[in-house]
């Protein structure tokens, strides 16, 4: 089921996003890489990612930067257009945990009807993922 699209009426600054939780997997975290296109070791073969000093597999930044996204425009509907993404990662995300995705609205323009978002991604290990997205919604039924 598709969430409704939300106007920029239906946004208040401080309001926030419901959780999202995220198992994350080995095969997410394998999948992804190689849809993705990255196929650095470190986020296959645990062998060779113990051997750079990880203590396992874990998930690129273009996975996480795609679940930071989905979190977002699931919230925001098919109407939501992103205009910018800006993340930075913290802690990896390894098999057998859980991220936990959370925002806040921190600012609007009424100008381009824009809505900014905090975003955080935690897992057991603290934040995986800090940033902010951008996104244009449409006008409400006043406007």
């Amino acid at each position: 089921m598709t969430a409704p699209t939300r106007t920029y009426d239906d946004v208040t600054v401080g309001e926030s996003l419901p959780p999202l939780e995220i198992p994350v997997t080995r095969s997410l975290i394998v999948a992804t890489a190689l849809a993705s296109r990255d196929y650095q070791d470190v986020h296959h073969d645990p062998e060779l990612a113990r051997a750079r000093g990880s203590k396992d597999i874990f998930m690129n930044i273009l996975t996480t930067n795609g679940l930071v996204d989905r979190y977002v425009t699931g919230w925001a509907g098919p109407g939501a257009v992103v205009r910018a993404i800006r993340i930075r990662l913290g802690v990896p995300n390894y098999p057998d945990d859980t991220m936990v995705l959370t925002g806040t609205v921190v600012t609007t323009s009424d100008a381009d009807r824009r809505v900014e978002i905090a975003v955080r991604g935690t897992n057991s290990l603290g934040a995986h993922v800090t940033g902010t997205v951008a996104v244009s919604l449409p006008a409400g039924a006043g406007q």
